[in-house]
Parts: structure tokens; sequence; C-alpha cells
């Protein structure tokens, strides 16, 4: 993985702990619309984590592929990934 491992570990960190916090919300009974949001903090972090990962995959998988071939590979990878994302 070419992305800064560092940025991605805090950010999977951080969703790690708002769900932990959901699951104590949840099994405490909290209001529900407290609970959505924070699953939607929990989402917007994954989101931002998953973005760190492709945009490295972009910058050193498909930037450096050797041949047309693997190029294309590596943006059919990413088109399929966009494509799971914007479902």
């Amino acid at each position: 993985m070419k992305a800064d491992e560092k940025k991605v570990l805090r950010l999977l960190k951080t969703a790690r702990g708002q769900i932990d916090g959901i699951i104590k919300m949840v099994e405490e009974d909290r209001y529900c619309m407290d609970i959505s949001h924070q699953l939607m903090a929990s989402q917007s972090v994954l989101r931002r984590a998953n973005k760190e990962v492709l945009a490295a995959h972009l910058k050193s998988c498909v930037k450096n592929a050797q041949t047309d071939e693997e190029m294309e590979e590596k943006v059919d990878e990413l088109v399929a990934t966009l494509d799971k994302i914007m479902k």
C-alpha cells in the first residue's frame, strides 16, 4: 500500500473508536437520532480513509504501470471500485 500509513491508521482507529462508542450507545438504548449522527460521522471517517488509499493507488500503482495492458487493468479496478462507492 502506497498511502500514508500513519494517516490511514489514524483515520481507521478513529472510526473504530466511534464504532465502539456507537455500540455502547445502542446497548444503553440511546436516542435513535444521536446514534444515526454517530453512524454518519463514522462513515465520513471511513470515506476519508478510503479516499487516501484510492488516491495513493492512482498516484502510484496506476501511474507506475509498466505496460498499457497493466495500466488498463489498474484503471478498470479503480472504475469498478468507484462504481461500488457510488451505489
